[in-house]
This record gives C-alpha cells, structure tokens and sequence, in this order.
C-alpha cells in the first residue's frame, strides 16, 4: 500500500428535498485502485462529482498529497491532476482520436495547430498504456471499449494523478475488461491512484485491494477484500442481511396469452414458434450477438420482420409498430433505457407517463392533475425514490431509473412485459426490489419475457428457458432442473438434447464463451 494520495474529510452535500452526503470520508493512496460501493443512490456519483470539480460540497475538506486544496470547478480539477470518466463518454465522434485526446488545448506552432506534433504526442500516450487504438481513427469507428480507452489516455495527457471510473465494464465483454484491467495496472505502476465504481463484485476482487462502502449518503466503512467475505459486504451495502438472491416464489401459470410463429428478419432471425404463458417468466438467454434483442424487437414492432404471425389468446393479430404492441397489451423495457427507454432531460412525471398520454387526455389537452395522481400511483408501487415529480429524471439512480422505465409500461395495464437486461447497472438490493415486482406481476396474471446475460438471474427468475443461438431457438429448458453448463452448451450452437458430446468451454459471467474444440 503507497503513502496517501488523495482525501476527502467530513464532506456533506444536498439538493432540493434531499441530503445527498452527509459527513462522508474517503481516501487513495497512490498507485491503489480503490473500490467504492454502494447501493443506487447512497451517493457514490456525488461524492465522484465533488471530487472531480462537477459538483461543490456544502461542508468538509479536501487534500491532495496532505495539502488542503479547493476544488470548485471541473478545470480546478484537473489543474490539480483529478479526473472522472463517466459511463456517458464525453467525447466528439466525428473528431480523431488525436483530436479529442488534446480537445479544448490542441498542440500550437506560430498561431496553428501543429496536427504532426499532436498525433505523435497522442500516439505516444496510447502506446505507453499499452492502447493499441491509431491516433489517426476517427472516434466513431472504435468499439465502446476503445472509446473509453481514448477517455483515459486523455485523462493522462492532462498530467492526471487521480483518476475516477464510473462503472466502467457496464458494456464491455470479458476481453474488453482483461483489457481495460491490463491498462489499469500500468496506471498503476506509475503510481495513479484511482477510484473503481462498480456494482460487480468479482471485478472488485480483481482489480482493487480496499472497498469503501456509502450507505444512503453515509460512510458506512472501508474494508480489505482478502478478509472480508462476500455477504459481510452486501450486508454493509444494503444495511440487511440477503439471505438468497432471488425471492423465493410460488407462481400460478395459466394458458398461452401470447404465441409468434416463423418470425423471419434477414439473416438474423428465424424463428418457427414463440410462446409465454400468463403468470410465467420466460428467460431467453444466449451470447453476446445471438440476436435475442433482434427477436423481441420484431415481436413489439419495433424492427419490421419479413414475416411473422402473432396471436394473443389464441386470435391472430396484426403488429406493425410499437404502437399497435401497446394497444394489444405488450410492452418492452429496452435494454438501454437512457439511450431509449427514458426522456433523461425531462422530469419524473413525464417519463411515467410517456407511454399514457392518450389515456390522460381530454379534448386534445394532457390532464395534468390526472398525471400527477398517476405518477404518484406508480412511485408509491415500485418504491421509486425521488425528491418529487418535477426531479429531471437524469438526476435519479440507474435503479430508480429502471423502475421508472417499467412504471411507463405497467400504467397502461400490459398483459405482456418484455423486458431486456432489466437489472444492467442496478445494485443487489435494487435487483431484489425489481424480482420481487416480476412476482408481484406474475401474480396479477402479467406474462414476463425477460431477456438476460446473467445466468444466476435466468436460472433464480425463470420458470422455462429458450436459449438462442444465431438468431434461431438452439433449446427450451425447464429453468429448475436445467444448469448453466447445459445453457451455455446451447448459447453455443451445439444441441446436447440430441446426444452430442459437449464441447470444452471457457465460462465467463457475462455469457461470453470460448470452446476449446
């Protein structure tokens, strides 16, 4: 463990209607990459935010190197060497690597920039972390993980001595994280201290050798990895103990509500027959590119399919968009809700009711009272916590975030809840939360397709699984007697239901596989 880099004492913040931190301290010691966990909300990405300039704390002291320093800004900041990487890359896509590593500060010569010198000083920093990314690609050609590559090596060229990740892995498979940890550790080396926002635990005890846990803007404590298990750190998270991950539950399935037949969309997806029952989780599951989104996305109406026949309650119906899902009782919580699940720039109450305005509406005007009352229904049903319906909706938690996308659905009584990657980037007690609602629907008779990469989650939520593989449905398990061996050997295209040696693979967590064949 290096001598003390950085130091947060005492620091209290709040907003309108809520105490966001309060009398919190944190430290990093130089070359440390040190973990900071905590449930949606405990105030994680505020404290960040004060650290790195975004936000100005009400109270408390901050060090840098044992000297008292004053960050009130975003260039103060890094002026000091801080710097954040946020899940949203702040980076402009049409520009050159070279170009955004130096943006706002290009390398001049005689009044111009100098274009030679700042490709080469910006290859020069990508090949020393060990980036293989040309300063010459334009930035919307590279991968998401490449991207936040470039993020980092532009943290570095501003001399950055303390740098902050915000749930980097969020959408990276399991070689993009090698990689990224790879880069990690030669910041490492060079004695960068750093902070690891991270909601995966087993990343945790890869890459950090210290924890500090918030809990509902509290510092709650900082532990060693190595010595503690991982329970004795949920239940510092979450302030209870989680006996089991997934809520134990009896479900009354009925008939089939509703069935596709030979959906067909080029040559993604081919699909002979699709069914959920009422009151059933169906867990689709499959790798990486399986094309399970693809089929769900023709199904809601969202991708035009080149044929397809779908029947609710045994009637066959016509869906051509996403409008007519709706009308039919199907919803879809899509697998990015900031990108296209939720308006982030507008307020709670509008995101609620997105999807309900037709409902709202009398003689061509919104009902606002109407709204309102709606609105405070669904917050009150899904435990949704915000300081009010006027909060902009970007200000909330990923957890909140995501019960407020399925808020926007349940409000017009959907008999079918398509949902896709419902608990990506949310904590283990947000999780607990969302699965005990899917019961709490399954209960009211509402069918739930749930599309996961999480196979503990499809195993502990399903009641059947589909496993897709290349666009096609590769098997169909029963969830409790099945294993995630014999998923994963369907996810990979062999078929052991038809007696076929199983091949050698490589397991990772997040349903990418390597066969060894």
């Amino acid at each position: 463990m290096g001598e003390e880099l950085f130091r947060m004492e005492g620091i209290s913040k709040s907003f309108p209607g809520v105490k966001a931190l309060d009398n919190v301290s944190f430290s990093v010691n130089k070359g440390e990459v040190h973990g900071l966990v905590g449930e949606n909300g405990a105030g994680k990405s505020t404290l960040m935010k004060i650290m790195s300039g975004v936000y100005s704390c009400d109270e408390g002291k901050i060090f840098i190197e044992n000297q008292e320093v004053r960050i009130d800004s975003v260039s103060k900041a890094q002026q000091l060497g801080v710097s954040i990487i946020f899940q949203e890359l702040n980076l402009a896509p049409h520009m050159s690597v070279a170009d955004n590593i130096f943006i706002g500060r290009p390398i001049m010569k005689n009044g111009l920039i100098d274009d030679r010198r700042m490709f080469k000083e910006a290859q020069k920093i990508l090949d020393k972390l060990g980036i293989d990314i040309n300063a010459h690609a334009i930035v919307r050609t590279l991968s998401v993980a490449q991207q936040q590559m470039v993020e980092i090596a532009k943290a570095i060229s501003r001399d950055c001595r303390i740098l902050v990740l915000d749930e980097p892995t969020a959408t990276l498979t399991e070689r993009e994280i090698d990689q990224l940890f790879e880069i990690i550790r030669n910041l490492q080396a060079d004695g960068i201290g750093m902070v690891y926002i991270s909601h995966r635990m087993e990343e945790l005890n890869r890459i950090c050798e210290r924890a500090s846990v918030l809990r509902d803007g509290k510092y709650i404590g900082t532990v060693y990895l190595k010595e503690v298990t991982l329970d004795k750190l949920v239940n510092m998270i979450v302030g209870r103990p989680l006996e089991d991950k997934f809520p134990k539950y009896e479900r009354k399935i009925g008939d089939i509500v509703l069935e596709a037949r030979n959906i067909k969309r080029k040559n993604i997806v081919n699909v002979d027959r699709l069914f959920v029952r009422k009151g059933e989780i169906l867990g689709i599951s499959g790798l990486v590119g399986a094309g399970r989104t693809e089929i769900m996305r023709c199904i809601f109406g969202a991708d035009k399919a080149e044929s397809m026949e779908i029947f609710m309650d045994g009637k066959p119906i016509k869906i051509k968009n996403a409008r007519q899902a709706l009308a039919h009782g199907i919803g879809y919580a899509t697998e990015n809700r900031k990108f296209d699940g939720l308006a982030l720039s507008l307020d709670v109450q509008y995101n609620i009711n997105m999807a309900h305005l037709k409902q709202l509406s009398r003689f061509g005007f919104i009902d606002d009272k109407e709204g309102m009352r709606n609105a405070e229904e669904y917050i009150d049903k899904l435990k949704i916590k915000t300081p009010g319906l006027r909060q902009k909706v970007r200000n909330l938690s990923g957890g909140n975030q995501q019960k407020i996308v399925l808020s926007k659905w349940l409000c017009n009584d959907v008999r079918v809840l398509i949902v896709d990657e419902p608990t990506r980037g949310i904590d283990v007690g947000a999780k607990f939360e969302v699965y005990e609602l899917f019961n709490r629907l399954s209960d009211q008779g509402v069918a739930i397709i749930m599309i996961s990469s999480e196979l503990p989650e499809i195993l502990g939520m399903s009641d059947r699984v589909l496993v897709i593989h290349k666009g096609t449905i590769n098997g169909e398990l029963d969830a409790r007697k099945t294993t995630q061996e014999e998923i994963l050997y369907l996810a990979a295209g062999y078929n052991i239901m038809e007696g076929k040696p199983a091949p050698k693979l490589s397991i990772h967590s997040d349903m990418e596989v390597t066969s060894h064949d």
